[in-house]
Protein backbone atom coordinates (compact mmCIF):
# COMPACT_ATOMS: atom_id res chain seq x y z
CA UNK A 1 0.00 0.00 0.00
CA UNK A 2 1.35 3.43 -0.95
CA UNK A 3 0.06 6.76 0.31
CA UNK A 4 -1.08 9.74 -1.76
CA UNK A 5 1.67 12.43 -1.95
CA UNK A 6 -0.94 14.99 -0.86
CA UNK A 7 -0.68 13.48 2.62
CA UNK A 8 3.10 13.63 2.92
CA UNK A 9 4.45 16.02 5.59
CA UNK A 10 6.40 19.13 4.70
CA UNK A 11 10.13 18.40 4.90
CA UNK A 12 12.47 20.49 6.98
CA UNK A 13 14.62 20.67 3.84
CA UNK A 14 11.76 22.51 2.07
CA UNK A 15 10.58 24.82 4.85
CA UNK A 16 12.43 25.37 8.15
CA UNK A 17 10.74 23.69 11.09
CA UNK A 18 10.25 26.98 12.88
CA UNK A 19 8.35 28.41 9.90
CA UNK A 20 4.82 27.94 8.62
CA UNK A 21 1.54 27.23 10.40
CA UNK A 22 2.06 24.26 12.76
CA UNK A 23 0.07 21.08 12.22
CA UNK A 24 0.61 17.64 13.70
CA UNK A 25 3.88 16.35 12.24
CA UNK A 26 3.62 18.99 9.45
CA UNK A 27 0.79 17.07 7.80
CA UNK A 28 -2.06 18.63 5.82
CA UNK A 29 -5.06 19.72 7.89
CA UNK A 30 -8.07 17.78 6.61
CA UNK A 31 -11.23 18.46 8.60
CA UNK A 32 -14.56 16.70 7.93
CA UNK A 33 -15.69 19.32 5.40
CA UNK A 34 -12.47 18.99 3.36
CA UNK A 35 -12.81 17.31 -0.04
CA UNK A 36 -9.99 14.88 0.83
CA UNK A 37 -11.48 13.75 4.16
CA UNK A 38 -12.71 10.51 2.60
CA UNK A 39 -9.16 9.58 1.63
CA UNK A 40 -7.71 9.71 5.17
CA UNK A 41 -6.60 6.39 6.72
CA UNK A 42 -5.18 7.64 10.02
CA UNK A 43 -6.23 10.91 11.63
CA UNK A 44 -4.22 12.76 14.27
CA UNK A 45 -6.40 15.13 16.24
CA UNK A 46 -6.57 17.13 19.44
CA UNK A 47 -9.11 17.15 22.24
CA UNK A 48 -8.29 20.35 24.18
CA UNK A 49 -10.33 19.56 27.27
CA UNK A 50 -9.53 19.07 30.95
CA UNK A 51 -12.86 19.39 32.75
CA UNK A 52 -12.24 16.00 34.37
CA UNK A 53 -9.16 17.30 36.19
CA UNK A 54 -9.46 17.31 39.98
CA UNK A 55 -6.19 18.98 41.02
CA UNK A 56 -3.80 20.83 38.69
CA UNK A 57 -5.50 21.90 35.43
CA UNK A 58 -3.77 22.59 32.13
CA UNK A 59 -4.10 19.64 29.68
CA UNK A 60 -6.66 21.64 27.69
CA UNK A 61 -3.61 23.48 26.37
CA UNK A 62 -1.80 20.23 25.53
CA UNK A 63 -2.82 19.77 21.89
CA UNK A 64 -1.59 23.22 20.89
CA UNK A 65 1.84 22.71 22.48
CA UNK A 66 2.04 19.16 21.12
CA UNK A 67 1.30 20.40 17.59
CA UNK A 68 4.06 22.96 17.84
CA UNK A 69 6.56 20.42 19.20
CA UNK A 70 5.60 17.90 16.52
CA UNK A 71 7.17 20.00 13.77
CA UNK A 72 10.42 18.30 14.85
CA UNK A 73 9.12 14.84 13.88
CA UNK A 74 10.71 13.56 10.69
CA UNK A 75 9.51 10.99 8.17
CA UNK A 76 11.40 7.81 9.10
CA UNK A 77 11.51 5.65 12.21
CA UNK A 78 15.13 5.45 13.44
CA UNK A 79 15.08 1.72 14.27
CA UNK A 80 12.56 -0.03 12.03
CA UNK A 81 13.12 2.24 9.05
CA UNK A 82 9.36 2.52 8.60
CA UNK A 83 8.20 5.63 6.72
CA UNK A 84 4.57 5.71 7.91
CA UNK A 85 3.49 8.72 5.83
CA UNK A 86 4.41 6.84 2.66
CA UNK A 87 2.34 3.78 3.61
CA UNK A 88 -1.00 5.29 4.65
CA UNK A 89 -2.74 8.62 4.20
CA UNK A 90 -2.24 10.44 7.50
CA UNK A 91 -3.66 13.89 8.22
CA UNK A 92 -4.20 16.40 11.00
CA UNK A 93 -7.97 16.43 11.57
CA UNK A 94 -7.97 19.54 13.74
CA UNK A 95 -9.51 19.65 17.22
CA UNK A 96 -12.79 18.43 18.65
CA UNK A 97 -14.41 21.53 20.11
CA UNK A 98 -15.45 20.82 23.73
CA UNK A 99 -17.91 22.66 25.94
CA UNK A 100 -15.63 23.67 28.85
CA UNK A 101 -18.67 24.40 31.03
CA UNK A 102 -20.40 21.02 30.60
CA UNK A 103 -18.73 17.61 30.96
CA UNK A 104 -21.64 15.58 29.62
CA UNK A 105 -22.10 17.77 26.56
CA UNK A 106 -18.37 17.65 25.85
CA UNK A 107 -18.35 13.86 26.01
CA UNK A 108 -21.32 13.72 23.61
CA UNK A 109 -19.48 16.02 21.21
CA UNK A 110 -16.34 13.90 21.36
CA UNK A 111 -18.23 10.63 20.84
CA UNK A 112 -20.12 12.09 17.89
CA UNK A 113 -16.92 13.32 16.24
CA UNK A 114 -15.19 9.97 16.64
CA UNK A 115 -18.30 8.18 15.45
CA UNK A 116 -17.82 10.03 12.17
CA UNK A 117 -14.24 8.79 11.99
CA UNK A 118 -15.32 5.20 12.62
CA UNK A 119 -17.96 5.48 9.89
CA UNK A 120 -15.26 6.72 7.51
CA UNK A 121 -12.81 3.95 8.45
CA UNK A 122 -10.30 6.40 9.93
CA UNK A 123 -8.06 5.18 12.77
CA UNK A 124 -7.69 7.98 15.37
CA UNK A 125 -4.52 9.00 17.16
CA UNK A 126 -5.48 11.55 19.81
CA UNK A 127 -3.63 14.27 21.69
CA UNK A 128 -5.44 15.10 24.93
CA UNK A 129 -6.74 16.56 27.11
CA UNK A 130 -7.06 14.91 30.48
CA UNK A 131 -7.66 11.19 30.79
CA UNK A 132 -11.44 11.43 30.92
CA UNK A 133 -11.08 12.11 27.17
CA UNK A 134 -10.56 8.38 26.60
CA UNK A 135 -14.09 7.47 27.73
CA UNK A 136 -16.09 9.23 24.99
CA UNK A 137 -13.57 8.02 22.41
CA UNK A 138 -14.08 4.44 23.56
CA UNK A 139 -17.84 4.92 23.30
CA UNK A 140 -17.41 5.55 19.60
CA UNK A 141 -14.77 2.89 18.90
CA UNK A 142 -16.47 0.07 20.83
CA UNK A 143 -19.86 0.30 19.11
CA UNK A 144 -19.51 -3.25 17.78
CA UNK A 145 -18.18 -4.85 20.94
CA UNK A 146 -15.70 -4.40 23.79
CA UNK A 147 -12.06 -3.67 23.08
CA UNK A 148 -8.88 -4.76 24.75
CA UNK A 149 -6.60 -2.04 26.10
CA UNK A 150 -2.92 -1.52 26.81
CA UNK A 151 -2.73 1.33 29.32
CA UNK A 152 0.49 3.12 30.30
CA UNK A 153 0.02 5.26 33.40
CA UNK A 154 0.95 5.93 37.00
CA UNK A 155 -2.71 5.51 37.97
CA UNK A 156 -5.36 2.92 37.14
CA UNK A 157 -8.14 5.50 36.62
CA UNK A 158 -10.51 2.83 37.95
CA UNK A 159 -12.05 4.72 40.85
CA UNK A 160 -15.81 4.56 41.25
CA UNK A 161 -16.32 8.27 41.96
CA UNK A 162 -14.83 11.39 43.49
CA UNK A 163 -16.15 13.75 46.16
CA UNK A 164 -19.03 11.56 47.23
CA UNK A 165 -20.57 10.76 43.86
CA UNK A 166 -18.95 12.63 40.96
CA UNK A 167 -18.75 9.85 38.40
CA UNK A 168 -16.83 11.52 35.57
CA UNK A 169 -13.27 12.63 36.35
CA UNK A 170 -9.85 11.78 34.98
CA UNK A 171 -9.63 9.15 37.73
CA UNK A 172 -12.75 7.21 36.66
CA UNK A 173 -12.81 6.71 32.85
CA UNK A 174 -11.89 3.04 32.75
CA UNK A 175 -14.25 2.10 35.58
CA UNK A 176 -17.04 3.60 33.47
CA UNK A 177 -15.68 1.91 30.32
CA UNK A 178 -15.82 -1.52 31.95
CA UNK A 179 -19.29 -0.87 33.37
CA UNK A 180 -20.55 0.28 29.96
CA UNK A 181 -19.14 -2.79 28.20
CA UNK A 182 -16.62 -0.79 26.18
CA UNK A 183 -13.63 -2.75 27.46
CA UNK A 184 -13.16 -6.48 27.96
CA UNK A 185 -11.43 -6.42 31.35
CA UNK A 186 -9.69 -9.73 30.72
CA UNK A 187 -7.96 -8.10 27.73
CA UNK A 188 -6.88 -5.01 29.65
CA UNK A 189 -3.39 -4.49 31.08
CA UNK A 190 -2.26 -1.44 33.06
CA UNK A 191 1.47 -0.82 33.23
CA UNK A 192 3.56 1.40 35.52
CA UNK A 193 1.06 1.94 38.35
CA UNK A 194 2.62 3.63 41.36
CA UNK A 195 2.45 6.41 43.93
CA UNK A 196 0.77 6.90 47.28
CA UNK A 197 -2.85 5.81 47.42
CA UNK A 198 -6.18 6.88 48.92
CA UNK A 199 -7.03 3.20 49.45
CA UNK A 200 -7.11 -0.04 47.43
CA UNK A 201 -10.55 0.42 45.86
CA UNK A 202 -9.22 0.71 42.30
CA UNK A 203 -6.90 -2.28 42.67
CA UNK A 204 -9.69 -4.32 44.26
CA UNK A 205 -11.99 -3.54 41.34
CA UNK A 206 -9.29 -4.50 38.84
CA UNK A 207 -8.79 -7.83 40.56
CA UNK A 208 -12.53 -8.50 40.74
CA UNK A 209 -13.04 -8.13 36.97
CA UNK A 210 -9.74 -9.60 35.76
CA UNK A 211 -7.75 -6.50 34.76
CA UNK A 212 -4.01 -7.13 34.93
CA UNK A 213 -2.22 -4.39 36.86
CA UNK A 214 1.59 -4.29 36.58
CA UNK A 215 2.99 -1.96 39.24
CA UNK A 216 6.16 -0.04 38.56
CA UNK A 217 8.18 -2.24 40.93
CA UNK A 218 7.35 -5.28 38.79
CA UNK A 219 8.08 -3.31 35.62
CA UNK A 220 11.56 -2.44 36.83
CA UNK A 221 12.25 -5.92 38.25
CA UNK A 222 11.22 -7.77 35.07
CA UNK A 223 12.28 -5.21 32.48
CA UNK A 224 10.32 -3.74 29.57
CA UNK A 225 10.76 -6.68 27.19
CA UNK A 226 9.29 -9.27 29.54
CA UNK A 227 6.45 -6.99 30.65
CA UNK A 228 5.51 -6.03 27.11
CA UNK A 229 5.53 -9.64 25.95
CA UNK A 230 2.88 -10.31 28.59
CA UNK A 231 0.96 -7.19 27.62
CA UNK A 232 0.81 -8.27 23.98
CA UNK A 233 -0.36 -11.72 25.02
CA UNK A 234 -3.15 -10.20 27.13
CA UNK A 235 -4.28 -7.94 24.29
CA UNK A 236 -4.23 -10.86 21.87
CA UNK A 237 -5.27 -10.39 18.26
CA UNK A 238 -8.61 -8.70 18.94
CA UNK A 239 -9.28 -5.00 18.51
CA UNK A 240 -7.26 -3.04 21.07
CA UNK A 241 -7.00 0.54 22.23
CA UNK A 242 -3.74 2.02 23.54
CA UNK A 243 -3.99 4.79 26.13
CA UNK A 244 -0.78 6.53 27.19
CA UNK A 245 -0.78 9.00 30.06
CA UNK A 246 2.41 11.06 29.99
CA UNK A 247 2.68 10.66 33.78
CA UNK A 248 3.69 7.05 33.09
CA UNK A 249 7.11 8.61 32.54
CA UNK A 250 9.19 9.77 35.50
CA UNK A 251 8.70 13.51 36.11
CA UNK A 252 12.45 14.05 35.68
CA UNK A 253 11.76 13.50 31.97
CA UNK A 254 8.13 14.67 31.81
CA UNK A 255 7.40 17.31 34.46
CA UNK A 256 4.61 18.91 32.43
CA UNK A 257 1.67 16.96 33.80
CA UNK A 258 -0.93 17.47 36.49
CA UNK A 259 -0.38 14.38 38.66
CA UNK A 260 3.30 13.39 38.50
CA UNK A 261 4.59 10.32 40.33
CA UNK A 262 8.29 9.66 40.97
CA UNK A 263 10.04 6.37 40.25
CA UNK A 264 8.87 5.91 36.68
CA UNK A 265 10.51 4.90 33.40
CA UNK A 266 13.01 7.12 31.65
CA UNK A 267 12.41 8.71 28.25
CA UNK A 268 14.02 5.86 26.32
CA UNK A 269 11.85 3.27 28.08
CA UNK A 270 8.86 5.51 27.31
CA UNK A 271 9.50 4.90 23.60
CA UNK A 272 10.66 1.33 24.03
CA UNK A 273 7.38 0.05 25.48
CA UNK A 274 5.46 1.24 22.41
CA UNK A 275 8.01 -0.29 20.05
CA UNK A 276 7.36 -3.60 21.77
CA UNK A 277 3.62 -3.64 20.95
CA UNK A 278 4.22 -6.45 18.49
CA UNK A 279 1.19 -7.92 16.74
CA UNK A 280 -1.34 -5.80 18.63
CA UNK A 281 -4.41 -4.91 16.55
CA UNK A 282 -4.53 -1.20 17.43
CA UNK A 283 -7.80 0.50 16.42
CA UNK A 284 -7.06 3.78 18.19
CA UNK A 285 -4.63 5.38 20.61
CA UNK A 286 -4.22 8.48 22.72
CA UNK A 287 -1.49 10.47 24.48
CA UNK A 288 -3.02 12.45 27.34
CA UNK A 289 -2.30 14.70 30.32
CA UNK A 290 0.43 16.91 28.83
CA UNK A 291 0.01 20.16 30.78
CA UNK A 292 2.05 23.04 29.30
CA UNK A 293 1.79 25.34 32.37
CA UNK A 294 4.04 22.91 34.26
CA UNK A 295 6.70 22.69 31.55
CA UNK A 296 6.85 25.83 29.46
CA UNK A 297 10.17 24.62 27.99
CA UNK A 298 8.18 22.18 25.84
CA UNK A 299 10.33 19.18 26.77
CA UNK A 300 7.36 17.16 27.99
CA UNK A 301 5.44 17.96 24.82
CA UNK A 302 8.35 16.88 22.62
CA UNK A 303 8.54 13.57 24.47
CA UNK A 304 4.76 13.32 24.05
CA UNK A 305 4.81 13.75 20.28
CA UNK A 306 7.78 11.39 20.03
CA UNK A 307 5.60 8.79 21.75
CA UNK A 308 2.77 9.68 19.36
CA UNK A 309 5.06 8.98 16.39
CA UNK A 310 5.86 5.57 17.89
CA UNK A 311 2.11 4.93 18.28
CA UNK A 312 1.51 6.06 14.71
CA UNK A 313 4.07 3.56 13.42
CA UNK A 314 2.34 0.76 15.34
CA UNK A 315 -1.06 1.82 13.98
CA UNK A 316 0.36 1.77 10.45
CA UNK A 317 1.86 -1.69 11.04
CA UNK A 318 -1.50 -2.95 12.36
CA UNK A 319 -3.45 -1.55 9.39
CA UNK A 320 -0.86 -2.78 6.88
Amino acid sequence: MTSDPFFHPVSGFELPRFAGVPSFMRLPVVQPDHDRFGDVNVGILGVPWDSGTTNRPGPRHGPRQLRDASTMIRAQHPVSGLRPFEVLNVADLGDVGPNPADIMDSMDRITAFYGGLVAQGITPLTAGGDHLTSLPILRALAKDGPLGMVHFDSHTDLYHSYFGGTMYTHGTPFRRAVEEGLLDPKRVVMIGIRGTMYDTEDRDFAKSVGIRVIPIEEFHDRGPADVMAEACEIAGTGKTYVSYDIDFVDPTFAPGTGTPEVGGPNSYQALQVVRMLEGVNIVGADLVEVSPPFDTSGGTAFLGVSIMFELLCKIVEARR
